[in-house]
C-alpha cells in the first residue's frame, strides 16, 4: 500500500515526466484503488478493454476505407462540371457574336424605324391637336346654333363644358392651342353672360330688387301678384342658367383682392348670379361712400355699416324663401345669405383698407372706428349667423400697424379710465351697499368698474382671427391688471396709519375681489384656449423652463397666475396688517388682566355666581368691537381668515404671557376657565361652531389647570414615568401622549403639560 500511494503521489506531482499517461493512471485509480480485492476483477477489465480496442480499429478501418471512394466522388463532380462549363462559354462565345451580327445587320433598319415612329407619333400628336381644335370648333358651333335657336340653357351647358376642357388643358404646353381654347370660352362667355346678366336684371327690375326699404314695405320682392309666377319661373331658369356659367367665369375673371397684409382667408368666388343681384347695392355704397359725397366722412363709419346691416337685413327673407331653394334644387352648397353677407362685407373691408391710414394717428376718430367695427361685427354674427372662416372686419383690425395703433389706443384710454374710477368720489363705495344678498363681496366701485373694463377688453379681441393677436391682447390685459394693483399698492400706503379704516377695507375687498375673478377666468375655456396657445409660442421659442412648460401642459397654472399671486401676496399683507394693528389693542387692554392675581382668587364653591373678571373686560370690548367694525367692512371670505389668524394670535399671546406667567389656585383656574369658555370663545360663536378648535392652548390649558386632584397626580406621575422610562418603555405599556389624549389634550407637548401642572399651586402633601 505504501508503495502504490508513493507512486499515485508521484503521477500527480509530476505528470509532464511520467511514463504512464494520466489518464492511464487516473482510470487504474477508479476501476482498481487501493483495495487488493478489486484485482480479481482485472481478468473481466482486460476483456472489456479488449473488446473496446477490437470496436474501435473495426471502425477506424472502415472510416479509412470510405473516405477516399468520398474525395474520388468529388473530384469526379469537379471535373464533370469544368468541362459543363467550358460548353456553356463556347456556346455564349457564338451566342454573342451571332447578336454582335445581328445588330449590325439590323442598325439601318433601326435607324429607319426610328424614323418612322417619330414621324408617326408628331402625326398623331398632330391629329390630337387638330381633334381638340375640332371639338372645340364644334362646341362652338353647338353654342352658336342653340344660340340662334333660343336654346340658352343648352348653350350655357356646352360653354360650362367647353370651360372644363380648359381646365384639364392647362398643364399642355401648347401655348397656341390653350390660348384659342381660352379666346372661345371668352368669347361665348361674354356673350351669354351678358344676355343672361340682362334678362336676370330685367327680372329682378319686375320684382324691385333691390329692397331698399324695410321688408313690411317691399311692394313686390315677397308679395303675390298675378304675374308673380311667371317672373319667379324665369327667375329661377336665369338663375340656373347663370349657375352654368360659374365655372367659364372663374377661369375669365379675377376677383378683387386686398394686399396681402391683411392676410385674408382664403375663399371662393362670389356665384355669378348673386353678384348680379350685388351690382346695384355695390353702386349705391360707392356712390355714397367714396368720393366727396357728404355722406363719406371719416367721423362718421356708423353710416356705412348700419347701411349693410340694414341691406342684409331687407334681403335675408327673399333670399331665404325664394334663393336658396333654387340653389338647392340645382346641389349647389352655397348658402344664399351667407353668400349675399359676404358679397357686402368685401366692400366694408375696401373701405376700411382705405379709411383708416387716414385716421391712424386720431386717437378720437381710430377709437370710434374701432367701435363701431366691434359693435358691426357682433350683430353681423350674432343676428345674421356669418361665419368666422369668411374674411371679416377683424381682418383688417390685425394688419401689424392698425393693430399696434389699437393697442396703444385701447391700453390709453383704459388708463385714463383707471384714473378717473380711482379719483372719484364714488370710488371705494360699493354700489351694492344696501342690498344685502348682492354686496356679498363688499366690492368697490372702482375694483367693479376696472373688472368690467378688462371683461369689455376681453370681448372686444376675442373674435381676432389669429391666436398670436389675442396673446397680444391678454399681456395688455396683464399690464393694466399689474398697474393697478400698484395703485391700489399705493393708495394702501397712503391709509397705513389707519389700518382698520373704511378705505383701507375696501382697498383690501378690491383686490381680493380682482384675484378671485381672475382664478374664475383662468377656467374659462377662451382663456384655456389662450393658454394652450401661449404653450405653443413658448415651446417654440424656448423662452421658459420646462417646469414651467410642464405646469402649463397639465393646467396646474394658468394665464393669470402671475398676477393673482402678486394680488394674493398684497392681500395677506394687508390682512397681517389689520391682524397686528387689532392684536396690539387687545395687547393694551390686557394689561390688567396679565397682572390678575391667580393665587389668590376663591373657590367657585366660595362665590354664589361666577362672574367675568373685571380685568378682562377692556380685552374683550375691545376684540368685540374690532370683530364687529372688520365683519361689517370687509367681505366674507376675507374677514373669515381674518378672524382666524387674530384668534391664532389671541390663543397664542393669553397662553403664553397669562397662564404660562403666572401660577393659579383652584379658584384662579376656575375663573380663567369662565372668562375663556364662557366669555373669550363666545365672541367667535357668531362666526364658526367651535370656536374652542380655533384656542386649543387655552382649551387644553384650562383642562390641565382645572384637574381634580387625583387625576392631576395620577397624570404628573404617568408623564414623570414616561420621561424616565422612555428608553426602555414596554410596548404594552401605556404611553404619555395616550393619556394626554384621553384626557382631551392633543395641541399641547408633554413639556408643556408638565411645567402647567407645576403651575398648579394647591398640590395635597403626599409625604414625597
Amino acid at each position: 500500500m505504501a508503495t502504490v500511494a508513493a507512486k499515485k503521489k508521484e503521477v500527480t506531482k509530476d505528470l509532464d515526466h511520467c511514463d504512464i499517461p494520466y489518464y492511464v493512471s487516473e482510470f487504474v485509480e477508479r476501476e482498481v484503488g487501493n483495495d487488493y480485492d478489486s484485482l480479481r476483477k482485472l481478468d473481466n477489465l482486460i476483456d472489456k478493454l479488449s473488446e473496446n480496442k477490437k470496436q474501435l480499429e473495426e471502425q477506424v478501418l472502415t472510416v479509412s476505407s470510405e473516405v477516399p471512394k468520398r474525395i474520388q466522388n468529388a473530384l469526379k463532380n469537379a471535373e464533370d462540371s469544368k468541362k459543363s462549363l467550358s460548353l456553356l462559354l463556347e456556346e455564349e462565345t457564338l451566342l454573342s457574336d451571332s447578336i454582335n451580327s445581328h445588330l449590325l445587320k439590323a442598325q439601318p433598319w433601326m435607324e429607319d424605324l426610328d424614323a418612322l415612329i417619330s414621324q408617326v407619333e408628331e402625326i398623331e400628336r398632330h391629329l390630337a391637336y387638330l381633334k381638340w381644335i375640332s371639338r372645340i370648333e364644334e362646341l362652338s358651333d353647338s353654342i352658336q346654333q342653340y344660340l340662334m335657336t333660343n336654346n340658352v340653357p343648352e348653350a350655357a351647358s356646352t360653354l360650362a363644358f367647353m370651360a372644363e376642357l380648359d381646365i384639364k388643358l392647362q398643364e399642355s404646353s401648347c401655348s397656341h392651342l390653350l390660348a384659342f381654347v381660352r379666346s372661345t370660352v371668352k368669347f361665348w362667355h361674354k356673350i351669354l353672360k351678358d344676355k343672361l346678366s340682362s334678362d336676370f336684371e330685367e327680372v329682378l327690375t319686375q320684382l324691385r330688387w333691390p329692397f331698399v326699404g324695410p321688408p313690411q314695405s317691399q311692394a313686390f320682392g315677397l308679395a303675390a301678384p298675378a304675374s308673380a309666377p311667371d317672373v319667379y319661373s324665369n327667375l329661377e331658369m336665369l338663375f340656373c342658367q347663370l349657375l352654368k356659367l360659374q365655372t367659364s367665369d372663374e377661369l375669365l375673371t379675377k376677383p378683387k383682392q386686398l394686399p396681402e397684409k391683411y392676410s385674408l382667408p382664403p375663399s371662393p368666388p362670389i356665384i355669378l348670379p348673386i353678384q348680379i343681384m350685388l351690382n346695384p347695392l355695390q353702386k349705391r355704397f360707392k356712390y355714397h361712400f367714396t368720393g366727396n359725397k357728404q355722406t363719406n366722412v371719416l367721423n362718421k363709419p356708423e353710416w356705412y355699416l348700419t347701411q349693410v346691416l340694414m341691406w342684409i337685413g331687407n334681403h335675408a327673407k327673399f333670399l331665404d324663401e325664394k334663393i336658396q331653394p333654387i340653389l338647392d334644387k340645382a346641389g349647389s352648397s352655397v348658402n344664399a345669405g351667407l353668400e349675399f353677407s359676404r358679397g357686402l362685407v368685401m366692400l366694408i373691408l375696401e373701405k376700411l383698407a382705405a379709411d383708416i391710414p387716414c385716421l391712424l394717428y386720431d386717437d378720437t376718430l381710430f377709437c370710434h372706428l374701432v367701435d363701431e367695427v366691434l359693435l358691426f361685427e357682433r350683430e353681423l354674427y350674432s343676428v345674421h349667423g356669418y361665419l368666422s372662416s369668411f374674411p371679416s372686419c377683424m381682418h383688417i383690425l390685425s394688419e401689424e400697424s392698425c393693430f399696434q395703433r389699437w393697442l396703444t389706443v385701447e391700453k390709453k384710454f383704459a388708463l385714463q379710465k383707471m384714473d378717473s374710477m380711482l379719483s372719484s368720489e364714488a370710488a371705494w363705495i360699493s354700489q351694492y351697499k344696501d342690498i344685502t344678498d348682492v354686496d356679498e363681496m363688499k366690492v368697490p366701485d372702482c375694483a367693479e368698474t376696472f373688472m368690467t373694463l378688462l371683461l369689455v377688453i376681453t370681448d372686444r379681441y376675442k373674435n381676432l382671427p389669429t391666436a398670436s393677436r389675442k396673446l397680444q391682447f391678454l399681456g395688455l390685459q396683464k399690464e393694466l391688471v399689474d398697474d393697478f394693483r400698484i395703485r391700489l399698492t399705493q393708495v394702501m400706503k397712503e391709509e397705513t396709519r389707519a389700518s382698520l379704516g373704511f378705505r383701507y377695507c375696501a382697498i383690501l375687498n378690491a383686490v381680493n375681489y380682482i384675484a378671485t375673478v381672475l382664478a374664475d377666468w383662468a377656467d374659462n375655456v377662451f382663456f384655456l384656449q389662450l393658454q394652450q396657445a401661449e404653450l405653443e409660442v413658448c415651446a417654440e421659442s424656448e423662452s421658459v423652463s420646462k417646469l414651467q412648460l410642464g405646469q402649463l401642459a397639465s393646467m396646474e397654472s394658468s394665464v393669470f397666475d402671475e398676477m393673482i399671486n402678486l394680488l394674493e401676496r398684497l392681500k395677506h399683507d394687508m390682512l397681517t396688517r389689520q391682524v397686528d394693528h387689532v392684536f396690539r389693542e387687545v395687547k393694551d387692554a390686557a394689561k390688567l388682566y396679565k397682572k390678575e392675581r391667580w393665587l389668590s382668587l376663591p373657590s367657585q364653591a366660595e362665590q354664589a355666581v361666577m362672574s367675568l373678571s373685571s380685568t378682562a373686560c377692556p380685552m374683550l370690548l375691545t376684540l368685540r368691537d374690532r370683530l364687529l367694525q372688520l365683519e361689517q367692512q370687509l367681505c366674507h371670505s376675507l374677514f373669515k381668515i381674518f378672524w382666524q389668524m387674530l384668534a391664532e394670535k389671541v390663543d397664542s399671546y393669553i397662553y403664553q404671557e397669562i397662564i404660562m406667567a403666572n401660577h393659579f389656585n383652584e379658584g384662579g383656574a376656575a375663573q380663567l376657565q369662565f372668562d375663556m369658555s364662557r366669555n373669550l370663545f363666545p365672541l367667535f360663536s357668531h362666526y364658526c361652531k367651535r370656536p374652542e378648535n380655533y384656542f386649543k392652548h387655552i382649551k387644553e390649558a384650562c383642562i390641565i389647570l382645572n384637574l381634580n386632584v387625583g387625576s392631576a397626580l395620577l397624570l404628573k406621575d404617568v408623564l414623570q414615568s414616561a420621561s424616565e422610562n422612555e428608553p426602555t418603555l414596554k410596548p404594552n405599556q401605556p404611553s404619555a401622549t395616550a393619556a394626554l389624549n384621553e384626557l382631551g389634550i392633543y395641541k399641547l407637548a408633554q413639556k408643556d403639560v408638565e411645567i402647567l401642572l407645576n403651575l398648579r399651586a394647591s398640590w395635597p402633601n403626599t409625604g414625597k
